[in-house]
């Protein structure tokens, strides 16, 4: 996340509130505040005016002088640097300048793509806080926008490779439109309609396209008054489409998008209330519940389901208001699905809920801030009349609790739940907070349950604010602080370190919020304080006891965590990752408790630290770090006791055991000695203010110390200088505690109890800086002077060769360089010297601006940075020559180079960790309901810091200077050194230097690439006189470092991808040529695998760069204005004309400059590649490389040309497949522009307008469909026909300006000869005429692949189209035999290749004339009847996909004669049924590209179909179902459509209920009569009947998933009979009859039904219920769960639909066959579990009455005599009382209400009734044991003790033996 998004914030102007009158003429937009409180805020304000002035006249310059690049970019980069530091610090005309000039850059059309997305960014940052600008301010048209989108999104070139554009351009380009959509015109809405209505078809892909564009362009946010103009133009007309829609095609979940974008900018002005029921279904259905045991799900309802955050922005727009709809709606939604969130619950339906969980209450607190506590701005306010009342608030949070505490324990972890929580607790504490407690303190009882120990903690870290606060809702919240402390430290655990960490996690969160501070003497001072205050007063007092304690936990820890205890010395020296951690939370929490404390606990924690430090010796990699840590925090605290105990102990210590010279020289120093030197460096880094005082007794140590033999201990004591110079030079604030000030104030005047979880003021901070005195600056250069010129001059003789040093005394001095260099890195001016001049030649001034950071430099002393700099790189010179194996000094020279080049204090890695851990916490602890900045006052000085650091790093985009030169040219040598972790470091540093200096890689690249010169032999003879290794090896990591420094890090620059042309003409053709040398041995795969990655990564990366960089007039307009604006400006005079000219000139210089280096770029690339010896895998890379430099507004130079089409037939495959795209992208540039004009349709059709919206088959659009009786078959019909090729237009609206091609003579020139072709053209026709040539490449397309996975291959279709567009039917006679010869034989690749040619053929014959058209069917037809009827199993896919793309955006009456052979005899029954079935396949492509145009084909083809629907064959029945499929696939019913012409459902249905009228009459069970072929007479019916139903079926499952609305009154005549078929039992053993009404069964019990289908439905399930067939009132049952579930809210809206439900259940329950009372059982529990049905009386007393039948006496029998297996009537009804009583029971799995103890009861009495009345109870209450195992503990409070000892014995087994 870039810093500019926090920068700001809504806050009063000034500090104090008010605004101040401004002396600089204009008053900012809104800055960021925090600058204000920097301690050297005053000097700001001069620095920031004049930055801004200067980008104002540069920026302004730049673009009047048409100088976009280097220009133009520079200074938008400048000018979104200053947003990051200032905020939107400018004027509103200069705001509103800004804008108008970046949306003009944005729109140019011609605009190389990169620098688009640049633009944008900036352009989005700028409009980001919409409340700056009102509509009045600013308007900005939406077609530039549309146009761009159009262009980039939805790109006609792309696919052929004639544009790259970049992965992110599509969201750049959405957020663009989204933040450009509040300043649309008023009319534009009216405008966008006109524009996309007409693409509104719903069989089409354009369908998806317009409902994009109304989602992302129509504006939501107009002004009350102009809503006539705004959404109500479409508002009805949309929803009423979304209503009708029921099978979520992909577009509808954008249409939910647009209504909840719609819902929140206008609250309170759309009445929902009607379409609430239809809004919360289709939510629930949207998350892909599992209902019922055996489910099928439709797989587009998982891939399309709704986007849950729009969702839910939706819901929350509509609450509130008077009708309280919407609530009641939500909570019947969490009702039904509660028991989904219990932890034993999972699936992948899980992430939705939780994300449901987690957004909707952030949803609500954002909605109530914006209604209670945002400032107003122009954005419409919500009425009164809708805003969200207390009770609204209350009710929200109780329906939405109970799921909240169930997610704590999820499987997928508690952070969702604590999120809600956070939110939750924020709007009623009251409700949220006790529960969670209730949770919390059992768990941390428990010692074996540790997940629920670290859910509950993390939940309560979530609500601990609103906890500790109290307030008015809350009081009594403070007082379960100590509790929760005193009862959280055992959690400090060192054997479970999840535990660990959220405990320290909570401590600190808590102590942040509270003062430590022992309050308990108030009680007697004063008698005014409130009860909670009183007991609060007297809980402080156990605040000591709680930090000691805490102490010897901690100890405990780090005791357990020597490095002795956990592994040897010898394995590693570091500690592990989980150690490291563990250090991190000890070390925050415990300086976060002392920061916090008062005075007197501070002392005693403070004695007890050092007591510990100083009587055990740690060593010093794990413990003693720790150990260290906790000093530091105690010395942080308070600075001047703390140094008075810790620096004198530790200094007498140390000097004592160096008092002998010999230590100074042992390889292991006394472990003593050692920790005392660790504790030193670490209690060091405080205040420097205060070290001033030991200043002797610490140089002393370091003179005795640093230069000690032993490493570890140099090293200890390099860290005490290092950070002895950082506390004297940095900026810092010097305390975070929470209340400014402390708390040192006597109780009488200060009462910390006032400031529990307080936030801080931001105008009253007071934060205490450390700005460096003289005294400490002068103290740092003493240091310097001392330890570090001794160093440099060493080293200085040593790089002259005049002094020889050991290996190690390098790296010694060396440590101690780097360690001065980082410590005083701002003490230290930049490098100076000369700037490298000419690297880009520019108009305007390209100047870095310095930034003040709070200190001058002084330029009196000796600059060290330079001697370092000048040391070093002689020293590493003196290395690489000598002793180019010194790894370690070659990493401490990289380090100390990348630091002299950026460091300036603080490092950009630590930076961005500190943002990042910032932002963590912020969320953690926000605020979010009331806003402005509540934050804690340690989380705001944080802020102020990064602030602070930010400006220390802005140093990027420096200029590039000499020395920078030449230490990026040492990393370079470095980064190509023969030891690869040295390689790898300097590679990283080359990275970050590359991005910070301007321009720099023009100058590097050429000495990258002279490592990869084929030629380059005389390396480096003398550098490797010592090296015994071979020539070529060194050479080759050479060649591997330089590849390396091309490919750049993940992140950083790529050099060989820069988007500038003078950059990659020197680098392609570099890598390609590479190949020849000696040293490229292709064996060595670590290099083959480079030049893999660094193909990859330019193909990944390349985007086109541009050839014109022209600037239109409309921008130099707006930069005239921008130059001359006022307040703050620079003193600039106007451009002269002179210099315009100049401008546009050089701007034409750089057209034809990239258009040369265009054309340069491709040659050289040819050379490369034709290069006799290049290995193959370098003409591989090169081929690929010179394709991505086609483009659309330029064609490829000639040479290219005749090189790709060669390459037709190359021998590699891979070359080939590049070849053929691009001859494809070729010949599109090559294509001759068509001539269109404007037609009137209405006139056509002789029909007026219709008035209103009306879609689907009118009048003015029936000369679109296809009639056989008219089609044009001579000459003079076609050519007066008026052909429309798109399918979509006319069917919803005509658009305002219809165009259609003209007529053929005025259409280019076809049947052109040899003479008048261009050149381009005649060597593509010279290629294709030649017999040989075409020979070669038909036998190449024919070959396989890859064997079983090759498919219809689109890119080679587009070469055919393309050459039969361009050249017409020339190339017609060469191939017409290859034709014949491939479409005989059967082969896989031979067919595919064949029909790729065809399709080719038939859609590159758009534009022929009617003769030539004639001659190609005539050709053309026996071809596909051979073709079709050789079709196999392997290519009918390939036959379908070629029909499909022939007929796709054509008119069918262009193709009549393949439509009329299509329909010849799809079922011939010759070639068996196989080929029946793959020719109504490829039929069924052809028609279904053609949608709604076609309705007498269709009704051919369904008369013709419906005799053969009872064909015997189970491959033709599943094809007849598809095309079933498609031929009803036009009959929809969306609002203001016309009945269609085509097939419709109804009639069709009518006639098929007819044939099965046998099968409905009959009662027994349905089986599979088909096997007796040979029926007669009543027989041979019902058989006709079985087949036809098995076609039906199939027709059914196959429209499941893809037509738009479900014919549900039709269907539901057939369901009836499907309940008679379907098997109750799962069982694969079933023929296909059965399994296929069972699966059809489940996709139709998911459908949605619109509310008037619910009688109709009901009807058909009672009916069904007193059906004699028990199998069909079993799935009656089953159907019944899925259906009710998966349309909740509409059944909820209709009572009698309930009322019916429920009897249908409850009547089941009593049926005579046990498995239908069972499964009625089961629906009852699940009807009552989703809060479908309630528990109520009258029914709990049905049930009992059943309970109490009589049982008849059991008769005597004779032995002889079977009893009878009817259970007797009394039996069923007493057992259907009992399955009741189960069915309540167990609808409550996860609790316990209050009736339930009681029907357990009454249960246990039936415990020995007869089976299955026995049976059931025992499942019943073993089901209940299972269930509320878990929670027992809770449980068992709702029963009375004689209710538990029944219940005791009932669940606890009777012994085995008894």
């Amino acid at each position: 996340m870039e810093p500019a998004e926090r920068a700001g914030g809504g806050d009063p102007s000034e500090p104090g509130g008010r605004p101040s009158p401004n002396p600089r003429g204009f008053v900012p937009q809104k800055e960021i505040v925090y600058n204000k409180l920097l301690p050297y805020a005053e000097q700001l304000d001069a620095e920031s005016d004049l930055q801004l002035a200067q980008i104002k006249s540069n920026l302004g310059r730049a673009v009047q002088l048409q100088e976009l690049w280097p220009g133009g970019l520079f200074w938008t980069r400048k000018l979104s640097t200053y947003i990051r530091l200032y905020g939107r610090k400018f004027s509103k005309e200069d705001h509103v300048l800004f804008i108008k000039l970046l949306y003009e850059l944005v729109s140019i059309p011609k605009l190389e793509i990169s620098m688009m997305q640049g633009f944008a960014r900036l352009l989005i940052n700028l409009l980001k806080k919409k409340e700056l600008l009102s509509r009045d301010d600013l308007e900005l048209p939406w077609r530039p926008l549309y146009d761009m989108v159009e262009r980039i999104l939805y790109s006609k070139t792309e696919h052929l490779g004639l544009n790259w554009f970049p992965n992110s351009v599509e969201n750049v380009l959405k957020t663009l439109v989204k933040s450009c959509r509040p300043y649309f015109p008023a009319d534009a809405t009216a405008e966008m309609l006109e524009e996309w209505r007409p693409l509104m078809c719903p069989f089409d892909v354009t369908m998806q396209k317009a409902i994009t564009y109304f989602e992302i362009f129509l504006p939501t946010s107009l002004p009350p008054e102009l809503h006539h103009k705004g959404f109500r133009l479409w508002f009805d007309e949309l929803i009423g489409l979304w209503v009708s829609v029921q099978n979520l095609p992909q577009w509808e979940g954008q249409l939910v998008n647009l209504f909840a974008r719609l819902a929140t900018d206008n609250i309170g002005y759309i009445d929902w209330d009607p379409y609430v029921p239809k809004i919360f279904t289709r939510i629930l259905r949207s998350l892909n519940l599992p209902v019922g045991s055996s489910q099928v799900l439709v797989p587009r309802f998982l891939t399309n389901a709704y986007d849950i955050g729009h969702a839910v922005i939706w819901i929350t727009a509509m609450m509130g208001g008077p009708s309280k709809l919407v609530q009641k709606h939500l909570a019947g939604l969490f009702n039904s699905i509660t028991s989904f969130y219990h932890p034993s619950n999972n699936g992948r339906w899980l992430n939705k809920l939780m994300k449901l969980l987690q957004r909707l209450p952030s949803s609500v607190v954002r909605r109530l801030h914006r209604e209670r506590y945002k400032k107003p701005s122009w954005l419409t306010p919500v009425p009164d009349s809708h805003k969200l009342s207390d009770q609204d608030v209350t009710d929200f949070v109780q329906c939405i609790i109970q799921p909240v505490l169930l997610a704590m324990f999820s499987k997928t972890g508690s952070l969702e739940a604590a999120q809600a929580l956070q939110n939750l607790a924020l709007m009623r504490p009251e409700l949220v907070i006790p529960p969670v407690l209730e949770r919390t303190y059992p768990a941390l009882e428990t010692l074996t349950e540790p997940h629920q120990l670290t859910a509950t903690l993390s939940c309560v870290i979530g609500v601990a604010r609103s906890l500790v606060s109290g307030g008015k809702w809350f009081p009594q919240g403070p007082t379960h602080m100590l509790p929760l402390l005193m009862r959280a430290l055992p959690g400090v655990d060192p054997n479970d370190f999840s535990k660990c960490m959220i405990t320290f996690q909570f401590i600190a969160t808590f102590s942040t919020l509270v003062p430590l501070v022992d309050c308990s003497s108030v009680l007697q001072e004063r008698n005014d304080l409130t009860e909670v205050e009183r007991e609060l007063c007297s809980a402080t007092a156990e605040f000591e006891d709680f930090v000691l304690q805490f102490m010897d936990r901690c100890f405990g820890l780090i005791e357990s965590s020597t490095l002795e205890q956990t592994r040897e010395e010898t394995e590693t020296e570091k500690m592990t990752h989980l150690e490291s951690l563990v250090e991190l939370g000890l070390s925050s929490t415990f300086s976060t408790i002392l920061t916090q404390c008062s005075k007197e606990i501070f002392m005693v924690a403070l004695q007890k630290v050092f007591n510990f430090s100083t009587s055990h010796i740690f060593e010093t990699r794990v413990a003693g770090r720790m150990v260290a840590d906790m000093c530091r925090a105690a010395v942080k605290c308070c600075p001047d006791e703390s140094l008075k105990l810790f620096v004198p102990h530790c200094c007498s210590v140390i000097t004592q055991l160096t008092m002998n010279d010999d230590v100074l020289k042992d390889e292991e120093l006394d472990k003593e000695l050692l920790w005392s030197l660790q504790l030193l460096s670490e209690i060091t880094r405080v205040d420097g203010k205060k070290l001033l005082l030991y200043k002797e007794q610490l140089v002393k140590i370091l003179q005795r110390t640093l230069h000690l033999t032993c490493k570890q201990g140099y090293t200890l004591s390099c860290n005490l200088l290092h950070h002895l110079l950082r506390s004297t030079t940095l900026i810092y604030p010097t305390e975070y505690c929470s209340v400014p000030g402390g708390f040192d104030k006597p109780p009488s005047e200060y009462f910390p109890i006032k400031d529990w979880g307080k936030p801080g003021d931001l105008w009253n901070l007071g934060i205490q800086w450390h700005v460096p005195s003289s005294e400490e600056v002068a103290f740092a250069f003493y240091l310097l002077d001392s330890f570090l010129k001794p160093e440099l001059i060493k080293l200085q003789h040593c790089g002259d060769g005049e002094l020889e040093m050991s290996r190690d005394d390098i790296l010694q001095s060396l440590t101690i360089v780097h360690n001065c260099l980082i410590g005083s890195g701002n003490l230290l001016p930049p490098l100076k010297g000369e700037p490298v001049t000419n690297l880009v030649p520019s108009m305007v001034s390209l100047e870095e601006t310095k930034l003040y950071t709070g200190l001058e430099y002084d330029l009196s002393r000796e600059n060290y940075r330079e001697t370092i700099a000048r040391v070093i790189r002689k020293l590493l010179n003196h290395i690489l020559n000598n002793s180019e194996d010194d790894t370690k000094s070659l990493f401490l020279i990289i380090k100390i180079i990348g630091d002299l080049l950026q460091f300036q204090g603080s490092h950009k890695h630590e930076f961005d960790s500190r943002w990042k851990s910032f932002n963590l916490v912020k969320k953690s602890m926000e605020n979010r309901l009331h806003g402005k900045k509540q934050h804690i006052r340690a989380l705001l000085i944080d802020r102020v810091m990064l602030q602070h650091e930010l400006r220390t790093l802005t140093v990027e985009g420096c200029e590039y200077k000499k020395i920078h030169q030449d230490m990026i040219r040492d990393l370079l040598r470095l980064s190509t050194s023969s030891y690869s972790q040295v390689r790898n470091k300097a590679q990283q540093t080359f990275f970050a230097a590359l991005g910070a200096y301007n321009f720099c890689c023009r100058d590097i690249i050429p000495l990258v690439l002279e490592f990869l010169r084929p030629d380059k032999q005389d390396v480096t003879q003398q550098q490797f006189k010592q090296n015994t290794k071979s020539k070529t090896s060194v050479h080759f990591t050479f060649k591997e470092g330089a590849l390396y420094c091309l490919l750049g890090n993940h992140s950083g620059v790529c050099l060989a991808n820069l988007h500038d042309w003078d950059c990659i003409v020197q680098t392609w053709p570099a890598i390609v040529s590479s190949g020849l040398s000696k040293a490229m041995s292709l064996e060595k795969p670590s290099i083959v695998r480079l030049f893999d990655d660094l193909a990859e990564k330019i193909h990944r990366q390349y985007e086109t760069i541009g050839l014109d960089f022209t600037i239109p007039n409309s921008c130099v307009g707006i930069a005239e204005l921008l130059q001359q604006s006022k307040n703050p400006s620079t003193n600039q005079i106007m451009l002269s004309s002179e210099e315009i000219k100049e401008g546009l000139k050089r701007q034409q210089e750089k057209n034809a400059d990239a258009l040369r280096n265009y054309e340069n770029l491709v040659n050289t690339l040819l050379d490369g590649v034709e290069q006799r010896n290049l290995p193959w895998k370098f003409e591989h890379i090169g081929i690929g490389l010179l394709s991505l430099l086609l483009r659309d507004d330029r064609v490829l130079p000639l040479r290219a040309i005749r090189f790709f089409v060669e390459n037709l037939n190359h021998d590699a495959i891979v070359v080939r497949k590049m070849a053929i795209s691009a001859v494809a992208g070729i010949l599109k540039q090559l294509k001759r522009t068509h001539k269109k004009l404007t037609i009137n349709p209405y006139e056509i059709s002789g029909y007026p307008k219709p008035t209103q919206i009306f879609a689907g088959d009118r009048p003015d659009n029936h000369w679109l469909h296809y009639d056989s009786k008219s089609i044009p078959r001579t000459k003079k019909e076609w050519e007066s026909s008026c052909f429309v090729e798109k399918t979509h237009w006319g069917y919803y609206t005509w658009p305002q300006n219809m165009v259609v091609y003209a007529g053929m003579e005025e259409q280019p020139k076809l049947g052109r000869s040899r003479e008048d072709l261009t050149e381009a053209e005649q060597i593509i026709f010279d290629h294709f005429s030649d017999p040989k040539f075409v020979e070669q490449l038909i036998t190449f397309l024919s070959l396989e692949d890859r064997k079983g996975k090759d498919k219809f291959n689109p890119r080679r279709f587009c070469l055919f189209k393309g050459i039969f567009r361009n050249f017409d039917d020339a190339f017609l006679p060469v191939l017409k035999p290859h034709l014949e010869r491939l479409v005989a034989d059967s082969h896989e690749s031979t067919q595919r290749c064949v029909a790729e040619i065809i399709a080719g053929l038939i859609r590159g014959s758009k534009h022929w004339t009617f003769e030539k058209v004639e001659k190609l069917w005539e050709l053309l037809c026996p071809l596909l009847r051979t073709a079709l009827s050789n079709i196999t199993v392997e290519t009918y896919n390939d036959w379908g996909t070629c029909i499909a793309t022939s007929c796709e955006s054509r008119d069918p009456r262009k193709l009549h004669w393949l439509f009329e052979l299509l329909l010849e005899s799809p079922l011939s029954g010759e070639g068996g049924s196989f080929v029946d079935a793959c020719r109504l396949y490829v039929l069924q492509g052809g028609l279904a590209q053609q949608e709604w145009r076609v309705p007498e084909l269709l009704h051919r083809l369904l008369k013709y179909l419906e005799p053969k629907l009872t064909q015997v064959y189970k491959n033709v029945r599943e094809r007849i179902g598809s095309v079933l499929t498609y031929i009803f696939m036009i009959d929809v019913s969306l609002p203001n459509t016309a009945p269609t012409a085509s097939p419709r459902v109804p009639e069709f249905t009518a006639r098929i209920l007819e044939k099965l009228k046998p099968l409905m009459d009959v009662d027994e069970e349905i089986q599979n009569h088909v096997m007796e072929e040979n029926g007669i007479g009543e027989e041979d019916e019902r058989t006709q009947g079985i087949k036809l139903l098995k076609t039906i079926l199939k027709w059914l499952m196959a429209s499941a998933g893809r037509s738009f609305s479900t014919a549900v009154t039709e269907q539901l005549q057939l369901l009836p009979l499907f309940f008679k078929i379907a098997p109750v039992e799962n069982d694969n053993s079933y023929d296909e009859l059965k399994r296929d009404a069972k699966l059809c069964l489940s996709l139709m019990s998911q459908g949605l039904l619109y509310p008037h289908q619910v009688p109709l439905v009901l009807q058909v399930l009672k009916q069904t219920a007193r059906s004699s067939s028990w199998h069909a009132r079993y799935t009656v049952l089953t159907y019944l769960q899925t259906m009710v579930f998966y349309n909740l809210f509409i059944f909820l809206s209709n009572e009698d639909a309930v009322k019916d439900i429920r009897w249908l259940v409850i009547s089941l329950l009593e049926d005579e066959q046990l498995e239908v009372r069972e499964m009625a059982a089961t629906t009852l529990s699940g009807l009552l579990q989703c809060n479908f049905l309630t528990m109520d009386s009258p029914m709990q007393i049905h049930f009992e009455q059943l309970c109490k039948t009589k049982l008849p006496k059991k008769r005597k029998r004779d032995p002889g005599f079977v009893g009878d297996t009817i259970p007797s009537a009394e039996l069923v009804k007493r057992h259907a009382g009992v399955l009741g009583l189960g069915a309540c029971v167990l609808s409550s799995p996860y609790d316990v209400p209050t009736w339930m103890p009681q029907l357990l009861m009454n249960l246990s009495a039936h415990l020995n009734d007869p089976q299955p009345i026995e049976m059931t109870v025992k499942k019943t209450l073993s089901n209940f044991r299972r269930t509320h195992h878990d929670n027992w503990q809770e449980h068992k409070q709702q029963f009375t003790d004689d209710q538990l000892l029944v219940l005791t014995d009932l669940l606890v087994s009777p012994c085995y033996y008894a």
